[in-house]
């Protein structure tokens, strides 16, 4: 650890649970969520109908909504690697359908570059590269069948500029196919991005080339046009994908600092446009919170984390290790990085307790009886609805509950949401583990608690991709431990299991042995709940009073019983009044606020 890490750990400890406390919980953030306009069509097809999809890429069609096409279009292709049978239905019922022929084109471009991975080139062996490019040169008709159903669509043009990246195709076929594509949407976000790529030095150009027409298209764009964030883009791939040498061993040419710089000034004029959370630039953010990061802004790293609030992208955290994990890492790292530059002796504030987003709810189950959770949360000093549920307990935070004490604090230094922390806690306290269940909209997850510590969590999600069999059976394993379940094979179906979350959900419960889950996730309609207040702390001048009283009345107790002629009944006052006094502080002092590791 250096010198200036070191001086920096006292105030990172100490300002690091008041540092980006408006950032939301870990759990409530979703890589690449779908708009809301495509996740009804991504359900259904998940669930093999193809309508909601057919319906949504006409209005796209019809309406000229190039940017929406381009961006749903790869997501229902994905959709259909997993699950092609709507897609077959599609094409089977339409077969001259634009639509259809576009998400077939879409469906063959990506099985080329899933089997390609996104490793660099030398990383690849032969035979992977053999079978790219022979799905390549199956997916070129693909992609000529989707440009001739719909004249005026620049998305089949915007895949032929991926294809032309992967084949090696060379500048002339380049050139063609983004003169198609500008021909029809000029300051088309997706052609420009697909073009980039091919421009840059790892693929077919150079740094100059890619920054010149990075620069280029941004200068010709409306206001507000997300082709300002080309810069950005190119200044990732120049700082942060390109190799530094070539294969000869000769460093590379490097760009200017100055056109990073006013790549980054660029893409911050761009985003302040939009408001906080909005989904359209997430992926700028995404890329602008790390290049910050990189070029030491810690500070306004973290306003871009704040600003990206649940929508985090895969790209650019893919290209560190699994996408989701890197990006709260990423963030978690840059709050206590700036917690470590805020002078120790700043005035601290309370920060309030992370609340859950408007459409989220959730319980958590303990099997202990509720009086010894309800005595576990008076000793983590936190605020809990709870219910008695056969063997176990359900608990929830109510509503509106003050973000004071330890769990508050432990919530926002730990990236979890307020539940999440309290059971933790509770799990310390009641030695049995514990299972938070969260709802959010149509997606439903849990997470796995032990002695204060996070052992697994899953969500389901229609939308999202199968998870891996590695994945799912860690986590059914990790169940079946904490549970005392000898076959966990079951559990390991259901994680993998996408479809019907709110049943597979129900079905996972049950398979613990745990009682039904509350309706609605919540307690604040069940009439057998009770709330379990906060202990709140005593003030100093309290047990000052009280040890001075019990320091004048233990010695005249003794002198009462010792010394002859007090009496019987005055020895039985002062004996009755240090009894009382010890009793009350011996209960105050066992029944005292604590902090979560205490507990």
């Amino acid at each position: 650890m250096t010198l200036h890490a070191l001086l920096g750990l006292p105030r990172m400890l100490r300002h690091g649970s008041t540092t980006g406390t408006d950032l939301p919980p870990d759990t409530a953030v979703v890589l690449d969520p779908p708009a809301a306009r495509l996740r009804p069509a991504l359900v259904a097809a998940a669930a093999g109908d193809h309508r909601p999809a057919r319906d949504l890429l006409a209005a796209t069609r019809l309406g000229g909504e190039w940017e929406n096409r381009a961006a749903w279009t790869p997501r229902l292709a994905a959709c259909a690697l997993q699950s092609p049978g709507w897609l077959d239905d599609w094409l089977a019922g339409s077969p001259d359908d634009p639509d259809a022929a576009l998400v077939r084109a879409g469906v063959s471009l990506k099985q080329a570059w899933a089997v390609r991975t996104g490793a660099r080139a030398k990383d690849v062996p032969p035979d992977q590269f053999e079978a790219f490019f022979a799905l390549l040169d199956d997916a070129a008709p693909l992609i000529s069948d989707a440009a001739e159903a719909c004249s005026d669509d620049p998305v089949p043009w915007q895949f032929a500029l991926e294809h032309a990246t992967g084949s090696q195709s060379p500048r002339e076929v380049f050139d063609a196919y983004w003169a198609e594509a500008t021909l029809r949407a000029p300051h088309h976000y997706g052609c420009h991005t697909a073009a980039l790529q091919y421009l840059c030095e790892k693929w077919h150009g150079s740094h100059e080339e890619m920054f010149d027409f990075a620069e280029r298209s941004a200068g010709a764009a409306l206001p507000g046009s997300k082709l300002h964030a080309l810069p950005l883009l190119a200044a990732f791939e120049h700082d942060v994908l390109a190799d530094a040498t070539r294969g000869d061993g000769v460093r590379r040419s490097r760009i200017s600092r100055v056109r990073v710089g006013a790549a980054v000034e660029r893409a911050l004029a761009l985003v302040a446009t939009y408001e906080d959370g909005d989904p359209e630039v997430a992926d700028v953010r995404n890329h602008l919170a790390l290049m910050l990061l990189l070029g030491r802004r810690p500070e306004a790293a973290l306003a871009q984390f704040a600003a990206i609030g649940t929508h985090a992208t895969e790209y650019p955290w893919a290209y560190f290790g699994p996408a989701r994990e890197q990006f709260l890492e990423f963030r978690a790292g840059v709050r206590l990085h700036v917690a470590a530059q805020v002078p120790f002796f700043t005035g601290r504030t309370i920060p309030a307790q992370r609340t859950r987003p408007p459409d989220e709810a959730g319980v958590a189950v303990v099997r202990a009886s509720t009086g010894r959770v309800a005595e576990a949360a008076r000793q983590t000093g936190a605020e809990l609805r709870i219910s008695a549920r056969d063997d176990a307990t359900y608990a929830e935070v109510p509503a509106g509950t003050p973000g004071r004490g330890a769990p508050a604090r432990r919530a926002t230094l730990m990236g979890e949401d307020a539940l999440t922390a309290v059971t933790a806690g509770l799990t310390r306290s009641v030695r049995r583990p514990a299972l938070v269940l969260r709802r959010t909209g149509d997606r439903y997850g849990f997470t796995l608690l032990r002695r204060g510590r996070r052992l697994a969590e899953h969500e389901w999600d229609a939308t999202a991709p199968i998870p891996d069999h590695e994945s799912a059976t860690a986590t059914a394993g990790a169940l079946a431990a904490a549970y005392g379940i000898e076959d966990s094979r079951p559990l390991t179906a259901l994680l993998r299991a996408c479809d019907a979350p709110a049943a597979r959900l129900a079905a996972l419960v049950a398979a613990l042995g745990l009682p039904p889950v509350p309706a609605d996730f919540t307690l604040a309609h069940d009439p057998g709940a009770e709330l379990v207040t906060r202990r709140t702390r005593r003030p100093g001048r309290w047990w000052a009073t009280r040890l001075a009283a019990i320091l004048v009345c233990a010695p005249t107790t003794l002198y009462a019983w010792w010394a002859p002629g007090v009496g019987r009944a005055r020895a039985c006052l002062a004996t009755f009044a240090t009894l009382y006094l010890t009793t009350r502080l011996t209960r105050a002092w066992r029944h005292r606020p604590r902090h979560l590791t205490d507990a």
